[in-house]
């Protein structure tokens, strides 16, 4: 171990051993926030200077064809060093968080506090279509549980200091605290106290105050322009809020479509980089706006300078029409789901975080422009740019509150919180009814492992039938005399015996209370058989029964303890108090700091 490390680990086991919990995780909670906010800033930084030495002399990226060149190179590039450095895979987004908060106790691999910086960085720098707030997500969570790992902090603070990492990210990349601290709590952390908060808000301080100081103004993501909100608009808003949450569930749906198309070249990431790096050079040659996260583009539409978005397209021959623009516009909020979804699934490393508010602008903008050509009404553009974004971020990823309090801290102020909390929360509503589950977190629920979300039922699923198989009760022959079943039953202390077959086959159970009657009898010793006395078990469990199969079998059968079989051959019992009990100590160890 390094002897720098050695003398900044030294002071914080001092400390550890000098403090209290709660004081030692409040200093914790600003190391990690230092750290995470760090790591964003890094990866922005790489970012804005890839692109900026690409552009370097004779300005590259203003050759269209360069456009179409670079991002296939990122991808290539980041496949190469995911597969050379790590094993061939990282883990990506906000779904693996959840699965390591789930299924791993917390436990992130150390890797990813730099492993998700360097790729994301290059993958987005060379102009994939992909956002950065995924990776710096994974990149504070890493940090968040690798310094409770180091110091040997328990489950609850180590999911605790994960979450604050990922929320000093967040708050990073966008200079906006309170969506960090409220993007942990609405994701990652659904049952959480209110003292759990003050971790949250000191790590999410200390992020956003270390990209303000360190990163220049034209990195960081802001918006300056804002117009008021007029009460006469609300209709509008109400019926932006619904288009938004109709192309939520599009967009929801077509991403899993793209990725099992691009399931098929598993076996093989070079030819998948491949694939997926033409399809994407292919749609922003159609659409020059896909490339990169989106953020120039969210600029022009909020602007107002939406026919800047065709320049470098084929469609710039036909000239500035209104039509054609609103047109165009229209077409780069359906397609941009494609461009990230094939970007990630090729390979590259990203996030729909960007996407999904460069959707919601694209969509504001159409709405309101097409409702003032129309002459229905004069709607203001920006406004609904900046509100069409939390309206497909709340659909998309299941997370209003993060959606409405961020659009309010990049624009500065909350002259717009109102139509924000309208469009998210129509939005929201409408999604959750056609798809219960966020993108990022529904293939985990379809597997039982978001223990984030309805966690009963998670944790039941966490439950294995091979863990709990008691095996101390006493098996006996068919065969036997009921001698040999008094023998058996007086060396026992189970009331319950399985009646096995030489080869190891379930013929029957004999309970104890259904023998207490003629046990004393010595005279019948030699002559009842117990295969005479067993009776037929209430139900049988499989080896391969699901957590929920087997508790519908109990209740079904009103049995305290059924037997398993794996293939006709007996293993045990399970126990209906067993589970209960391995039940409540997984909900205790589940369960977030009180």
């Amino acid at each position: 171990m390094p002897s720098t490390y050695k003398k900044t680990k030294i002071p914080l086991l001092w400390l550890r051993r000098h403090t209290s919990d709660r004081e030692f995780m409040l200093v914790s909670s600003v190391l990690v926030g230092l750290t995470a906010g760090v790591a964003a800033v890094i990866l922005k930084s790489l970012v804005h200077y890839i692109q900026v030495l690409l552009a370097y002399g004779n300005r590259l990226l203003d050759q269209p064809y360069w456009l179409v060149v670079f991002p296939f190179i990122g991808i290539l590039l980041t496949v190469l060093i995911v597969k050379v450095f790590f094993k061939g895979s990282i883990g990506r987004g906000t779904a693996n968080v959840l699965f390591n908060i789930s299924q791993k106790s917390s436990l992130v691999e150390r890797h990813k506090m730099f492993s998700h910086v360097l790729t994301s960085g290059i993958t987005s720098g060379f102009g994939g279509s992909a956002g950065l707030e995924s990776p710096i997500v994974v990149t504070g969570s890493a940090i968040g549980s690798n310094y409770g790992r180091e110091y040997h902090l328990n489950y609850r603070d180590r999911t605790l200091l994960l979450a604050a990492g990922a929320a000093a990210g967040i708050a990073a990349v966008f200079n906006a605290p309170i969506a960090g601290v409220l993007f942990a709590i609405e994701v990652l952390l659904t049952d959480i106290s209110i003292s759990a908060f003050i971790p949250l808000i000191i790590a999410a301080v200390v992020g956003a105050l270390s990209s303000k100081i360190i990163l220049e103004e034209d990195i960081l993501f802001n918006i300056s322009k804002t117009e008021f909100f007029a009460a006469e608009h609300v209709p509008f808003y109400v019926l932006l809020g619904i288009l938004c949450g109709i192309i939520s569930v599009y967009y929801t749906r077509m991403a899993l479509w793209v990725e099992e198309l691009f399931e098929e070249y598993q076996t093989s990431a070079l030819k998948r980089a491949v694939v997926g790096g033409a399809l994407l050079g292919l749609l922003i040659m159609l659409f020059p706006p896909l490339f990169g996260e989106g953020y120039n583009g969210i600029r022009l539409l909020e602007r107002g300078d939406a026919p800047l978005l065709l320049q470098d397209s084929w469609l710039a021959f036909f000239g500035t029409n209104e039509w054609l623009i609103l047109g165009f516009v229209g077409a780069l909020a359906l397609v941009k789901v494609f461009a990230t979804t094939i970007t990630i699934a090729a390979g590259g490393n990203g996030g729909n975080f960007a996407p999904s508010m460069f959707v919601g602008a694209s969509a504001g903008y159409f709405f309101s422009r097409i409702i003032n050509m129309l002459h229905i009404s004069n709607l203001p553009t920006s406004s609904f740019s900046m509100v069409g974004m939390a309206g497909i971020m709340s659909g998309v990823m299941h997370a209003p509150l993060t959606a409405v309090f961020l659009i309010a801290e990049i624009t500065g102020g909350y002259t717009l919180m109102i139509p924000l909390m309208i469009v998210a929360a129509s939005s929201f509503a409408l999604v959750k009814y056609f798809e219960p589950y966020s993108l990022d977190t529904k293939k985990l629920a379809q597997k039982g492992q978001l223990l984030t979300h309805n966690k009963d039922r998670t944790i039941l699923r966490i439950l294995k039938i091979q863990h709990l198989i008691e095996t101390e009760f006493q098996p006996i022959l068919p065969e036997a005399t009921l001698g040999e079943l008094v023998e058996v039953i007086t060396h026992s202390r189970r009331n319950l015996f399985p009646v096995v077959t030489a080869d190891g086959r379930l013929d029957g159970v004999i309970l104890l209370e259904n023998v207490r009657g003629i046990m004393f009898k010595t005279e019948k010793y030699s002559q009842v058989k117990v295969k005479e006395l067993m009776i037929k078990p209430p139900a049988l469990v499989d080896y391969d029964d699901s957590m929920a199969e087997v508790m519908k079998k109990f209740d079904e059968s009103g049995a305290w303890n059924l037997p398993v079989l794996r293939e006709g051959i007996y293993l045990g019992f399970v126990s209906k108090s067993s589970i209960f009990t391995k039940y409540r100590k997984l909900l205790i160890k589940t369960t977030n700091v009180s």
